[in-house]
């Protein structure tokens, strides 16, 4: 992987990842009373596992933009090579 496309999404990647951690966590601390038999939080905090497929959707967006930086790079490429 060149150096000019290895960064093209990973940022995007990485901050995907956190987003979907944070609405994992957020998910797994309001099922928890449900299993509990306690008190279940209420409507705002169940918003708040919507980050995963926030996230989700993120770090598919950094991927679709690494791909796309390296079929660009690749097309460029082809078109500067020498023919025979």
């Amino acid at each position: 992987m060149n150096t000019e496309t290895s960064g093209a999404g990973d940022l995007l990647v990485r901050i995907g990842g956190v987003i979907f951690l944070v609405g994992a966590l957020a998910t797994l601390v309001t099922v928890a009373p449900l299993f509990l038999g306690t008190e279940p939080f209420p409507a705002p905090a169940y918003f708040v596992c919507m980050l995963m497929g926030v996230g989700f959707a993120v770090a598919a967006g950094g991927v679709v933009r690494s791909a796309a930086a390296q079929r660009r790079e690749a097309r460029s490429a082809a078109r500067n090579a020498p023919v025979r």
